[in-house]
């Protein structure tokens, strides 16, 4: 099966912590790198777990809170100067254009590389870009300022059958034709029907992921997941301050789990949590009350899409 895993850059909230880092996540599809938001720091940290900034071509940013972007422009200079030269496509709020231009015209920066932006659509669900097997798409989600969730969806049809496999099982290897009469032809039809159902049990159903950032609690935001294997769902507070996660637009550990109970996702794994909390586990075991296969999206931590 070909790799579909996301690593968590950062998984701390607003506020600076010495416990965890603010928002960032990699995305790794067979051979694609994603970024998804870039906080301060975030640089920094790939280096620390060996991940070259090279390898991404894709950002994808969530709005436009300092500690989801606020990364963004130190990572652009630094793959400058270390001399890329392959395109670099940012996806994200209209007005972060506006930023990163007005950054490199203040340091009359002229970049190496070609810098392509495309803003995100406010309303509805909507497919930003596709990569060889990989769509990705956003929706909106409930903050204080325009933000989107992400939806990345393999292509069912072109995954995870490699060319062996094809070749190997390819039913019109068989001679003679199937509209031959007599046994002959009646041998090679049930040869062909048992090759296709051999390709059909090797081909693994689409994996998806979906990352929901800075959100207060918004039942509609499961309609737009539907089914997918691994949910990240901000979960800034415990319940017992649900109203402050009201008044901030953010999320609880309960309200987190709903969404992944409504949504029917096949695993959660929570963050953005708030630097008032160092233990975690009261956040974990809140969590699993309502969705049990919940897990904690630690820094560097590593997590296989689609594994159950």
């Amino acid at each position: 099966m070909i790799p579909f895993q996301v690593t968590i850059i950062g998984s701390g909230s607003a506020i600076p912590s010495l416990h965890r880092a603010a928002t960032s996540q990699l995305v790794h599809h067979n051979g694609s790198y994603l970024l998804i938001d870039c906080a301060e720091g975030t640089q920094l940290l790939l280096k620390k777990l060996k991940i070259s900034p090279m390898r991404i071509d894709h950002i994808l940013v969530s709005h436009l809170h300092g500690d989801h972007y606020f990364g963004l422009a130190g990572l652009i200079n630094s793959l400058h100067l270390i001399g890329r030269i392959a395109p670099l496509h940012i996806y994200g709020p209209a007005q972060l254009f506006d930023i990163i231009d007005l950054q490199l015209k203040v340091a009359e920066t002229s970049l190496r590389f070609p810098l392509i932006f495309k803003p995100l659509i406010p309303d509805g669900k909507h497919l930003v870009f596709e990569i060889r097997q990989l769509k990705i798409w956003s929706f909106p989600v409930k903050h204080r300022i325009p933000t989107w969730g992400f939806h990345l969806t393999e292509k069912m049809s072109e995954t995870n059958l490699d060319e062996h496999s094809k070749e190997s099982h390819n039913p019109f290897a068989c001679e003679p034709s199937i509209t031959q009469k007599g046994g002959a032809g009646l041998h090679k039809l049930n040869k062909m029907q048992f090759l296709s159902e051999k390709i059909e049990a090797d081909v693994s159903p689409a994996r998806s992921y979906a990352y929901c950032t800075d959100t207060a609690f918004c039942p509609d935001t499961a309609s737009f997941i539907k089914g997918v294997d691994l949910l990240y769902h901000e979960a800034t507070f415990m319940e017992n301050l649900a109203k402050t996660a009201e008044a901030t637009f953010h999320s609880t550990t309960k309200q987190a789990a709903e969404i992944a109970r409504m949504s029917g996702a096949g695993k959660l794994i929570i963050g953005h949590f708030s630097s008032r909390y160092t233990d975690l586990d009261p956040l974990l075991e809140e969590s699993r009350i309502i969705f049990q296969k919940t897990d904690l999206a630690l820094d560097g931590m590593t997590f296989n899409i689609g594994d159950k």
